[in-house]
């Protein structure tokens, strides 16, 4: 079950209206972002450390949804329906926001895919049925 690309385009337009240099980094291809900004623009949601930070977001989730699937996998049990699309929902509507929130996570365990780890643990903490596996 493949997410749309919807999501490339929010990013464009978030990327669009970017307040701060702090948040235009998290999108930067390069030090050439700046004189070939309009050519790479469409490359940003990909290759940047949000995109970086996305992809890991969407592998971790994936991961575990596959793991609920493997019925020798004790640890993991299935997950319902509704556990299953808060998951993919996560990957979905991932934002600049949430790529924020990974980086001050970041800061603090000094690791950056550990921070990818607690984003999740502190998404799920509302889902008993994910919470108890994350």
């Amino acid at each position: 079950m493949a997410a749309p690309l919807n999501w490339t385009q929010r990013s464009l337009e978030e990327l669009s209206s970017l307040p701060d240099k702090d948040t235009f980094c998290l999108m930067a291809l390069s030090p050439l972002d700046g004189r070939y900004e309009r050519s790479i623009k469409d490359l940003m949601p990909f290759f940047s450390e949000f995109g970086l930070i996305r992809y890991r977001v969407l592998i971790e989730v994936k991961w575990l949804l596959k793991l609920s699937q493997i019925p020798e996998i004790t640890e993991v049990p299935p997950f319902s329906e509704e556990a299953q699309l808060f998951l993919n929902a996560i990957i979905q509507d991932f934002s600049i926001e949430d790529a924020k929130e990974v980086k001050k996570i970041e800061k603090i365990t000094n690791h950056d895919v550990k921070a990818v780890e607690y984003f999740l643990k502190q998404r799920c903490s509302s889902k008993p049925e994910i919470a108890k596996v994350c």
